[in-house]
């Protein structure tokens, strides 16, 4: 039987806007050199042109699982006291694990995963509790997307995907609102004149400061009219 490396990743979880995408990637076990022939790197690394071509040379050679995550669930993670973001990456990609490991025979025998915590061992024993299969070695670290081919690839994949949500939403809105980052011009612009649309509000997550500075300074430009 063939062995499988996974990795995990995933892309937006910093923007104002759309989703956020988390991807699980494997490949046989000796199939890292095929990774490195094709250039594959941590997403943010690469030009979108690039980003999509290299998918299309590896995607025949990798078997993955991928989650996106809309606003709403994001925003009752954040908001939630007793959970947060990281354990929401750290459930759903255990998810996806378990989900790839069964349809791969259960051969998965190593998984890197880039960690988005602060606290690696305790990230790591969260994680290890939702994996079914314990035969499975798990390596978090930071920077893993950098540091291990098949996070990069994950990160390709969620990268991409994310990308495709996002044209998807502007496409149905009929509006250009950018990356869907704060530090994008045009979407801060965007942000500031619709935040309180009803048309757009599934698209927001609520949660984030930058979401909110507009809400209390709409509350402030109100009090200053009495």
């Amino acid at each position: 039987m063939v062995k499988f490396i996974a990795g995990i990743d995933e892309a937006g979880k910093g923007p104002l806007i759309g989703p956020l995408v988390i991807c699980v990637a494997a490949i046989g076990e000796h199939g890292e050199q095929l990774l490195i022939d094709f250039g594959v790197t941590d997403s943010k690394l690469l030009s979108e042109k690039q980003r999509e071509e290299i998918f299309k040379n590896i995607e025949h050679e990798l078997k993955y699982e991928l989650v996106i995550i809309h606003p709403e669930e994001i925003d009752k993670a954040v908001l939630d006291k007793k959970y947060n973001l990281n354990w929401l990456e750290a459930d759903h990609g255990a998810a996806l694990l378990n989900k790839l490991d069964v349809k791969l025979d259960n051969e998965i025998i190593k998984t890197i995963i880039d960690c988005p915590s602060p606290n690696i061992n305790a990230y790591k024993k969260y994680f290890s509790e939702k994996v079914d299969n314990k035969e499975i070695e798990l390596i978090v670290e930071h920077k893993a997307d950098l540091n291990w081919r098949i996070v990069g690839a994950s990160s390709i994949i969620a990268k991409i995907t994310r990308e495709i949500e996002i044209e998807k939403m502007k496409k149905k809105l009929h509006i250009d609102f950018g990356s869907g980052y704060p530090s994008d011009p045009k979407t801060k612009k965007f942000v500031k004149e619709n935040y309180d649309n009803p048309k757009y509000s599934a698209i927001f997550r609520k949660s984030w400061a930058t979401y909110k500075v507009f809400i209390e300074s709409k509350k402030q430009s109100k009090l200053e009219e009495y």
